[in-house]
């Protein structure tokens, strides 16, 4: 019999109306969760695990740090086949790329969870909890990292992300697509993903900021943001990984203060490159000292610089690791 232990987060698929009726909020315990699973899950036997009972729009880095180090505790456990998380939408994608950032073995992390709340009557949580147990106890998923199993789809840790604020299928993997399906109780994996080493840390780095690049946008807010502590900055810049030209100067005065910079793109698809110059182009952000985050997305290499930074990693470091890490 596979042994399966249920990590309830809160979120959606946790939620209820409150007494008023004027909003959800999350309420409901991961045991009632598994009782309310409308398919037999023959041959799996689930323990659940309370870990906190709150909307992902209120989880941090500390706090899915803890997440992934217990998600680890227990499959050290030799009985326990498989982890499943239920999360909710809004952050499941960055505690999922954690886990699987420090991920120590090879057995399944599961993320789910549901766009509707476990009031509505056709909430999505009882199905995608069930597909996920059912992901996590089988022998095909083993060795596929953290993963997000929704709408009888399996994505990738690495490249999925919530495309739509509220329907059913909200998650997808733009460039790379779904590594899998659920048919009923068949699972198909249809392709590999990209794995990135797992990484020891005994914290996380929590002082990472993300910034969104616009057209004609002001650089005050990296000096702003590493005058209060800031230890990294994640830029989500134009195409290629462009920015209007005065965050050149402004990336050379953080990387001299020793403070890393990675430059992502705003485009769901593609890879970021030095190609462009002419005062604020990939290639003069390069020279002033930014790191280019290949094809993954800002709130991902966020993640991945809290975790470099944990190890212990200067801005050199990290500039010389980053290409094998996160082409």
């Amino acid at each position: 019999m596979a042994k399966i232990i249920l990590f309830a987060t809160g979120g959606t698929i946790a939620s209820t109306r409150t007494a008023d009726g004027s909003s959800v909020s999350a309420s409901v315990s991961g045991a009632a969760l598994k009782d309310k699973l409308r398919t037999p899950l023959d041959g799996i036997e689930v323990e659940v695990v309370e870990f906190s009972t709150v909307g992902s729009f209120g989880i941090d880095l500390p706090l899915a740090f803890s997440l992934s180090t217990r998600i680890n505790a227990a499959l050290e456990n030799v009985d326990r086949d498989g982890v499943v998380v239920t999360h909710g939408t809004d952050t499941m994608e960055e505690s999922c790329y954690l886990a699987h950032l420090l991920r120590q073995s090879e057995k399944p992390i599961v993320f789910t969870g549901a766009q509707r709340h476990a009031g509505d009557i056709d909430s999505d949580g009882p199905r995608n909890l069930g597909d996920a147990i059912m992901v996590a106890a089988s022998p095909k998923a083993r060795g596929l990292g953290a993963m997000i199993v929704f709408e009888q789809e399996i994505h990738a840790a690495r490249d999925v992300t919530k495309m739509h604020t509220s329907r059913v299928d909200t998650f997808r993997s733009p460039g790379f697509g779904k590594i899998g399906d659920i048919d009923g109780i068949d699972i198909r994996i249809a392709r590999l993903p990209a794995l990135e080493e797992p990484h020891r840390i005994g914290r996380i780095e929590s002082r990472v900021e993300l910034f969104k690049l616009t057209m004609g946008c002001s650089p005050w807010i990296l000096d702003a943001a590493a005058d209060q502590g800031s230890r990294g900055i994640v830029l989500e810049a134009f195409g290629r990984g462009n920015a209007p030209p005065a965050f050149v100067e402004a990336i050379s005065r953080l990387t001299r203060r020793g403070i890393p910079v990675i430059v992502c793109s705003r485009c769901a698809e593609g890879l970021t490159r030095a190609v462009y110059g002419g005062g604020g182009g990939g290639h003069d952000l390069v020279e002033a000292g930014a790191v280019l985050a290949g094809s993954l997305s800002g709130v991902k290499a966020r993640l991945l610089l809290s975790v470099l930074l944990a190890e212990g990693h200067d801005r050199s470091a990290i500039a010389k690791r980053w290409a094998t890490l996160a082409s």
